[in-house]
């Protein structure tokens, strides 16, 4: 069986960006690999790390400017509380990140993340299409999700 690893392409700041991620979401830090001599980076620099959260493995490497993230790709992290959504979206905030809108947000490292709570899916498909699209009108006018205030819009 094949083992699909998303690897992520930073200028630099590859070994601070996993650091983060894996303190916001309880991960480890799996592997750092240096560069060597000869290298288009300092011997001995950081060249790509190896970080695991919640079980999936994902590959963060130094490999200078570029190649730009976009939103095309973006992290999604379901969340079960509005306390774990405000504490992962004000992490990912810090030193320079910027919200973008419906639960999405750009960290200081250029990398899209959304922050969706897991009752987001259950409000979006729910069987009476009023509160369905009650809850997807609340959600479009917003930046960062609020579950309060999605529920109370599906119950009109």
């Amino acid at each position: 069986m094949h083992k699909i690893t998303p690897f992520l392409w930073f200028d630099e700041g590859a070994e601070e960006a996993a650091n983060l991620y894996v303190s916001v979401f309880n991960g480890r830090i799996v592997e750092e690999r240096r560069w060597g001599a000869g290298g288009p980076a300092p011997e001995g620099s950081l060249m790509s790390v190896a970080f695991e959260i919640d079980g999936h493995e994902y590959q963060a490497f130094n490999g200078g400017p570029g190649h730009p993230f976009s939103d095309s790709f973006s992290l999604v992290a379901n969340v079960d509380t509005q306390e774990e959504l405000d504490a992962a979206w004000s992490k990912l905030l810090e030193g320079g990140g910027e919200p973008v809108a419906c639960g999405w947000l750009t960290d200081r490292f250029g990398v899209s993340w959304q922050i969706v709570p897991t009752v987001l899916g259950e409000l979006l498909s729910d069987p009476d299409p009023g509160r369905a699209t009650r809850a997807m009108q609340a959600m479009l006018g917003m930046v960062k999700l609020d579950i309060a205030e999605l529920k109370a819009a599906a119950e009109g």
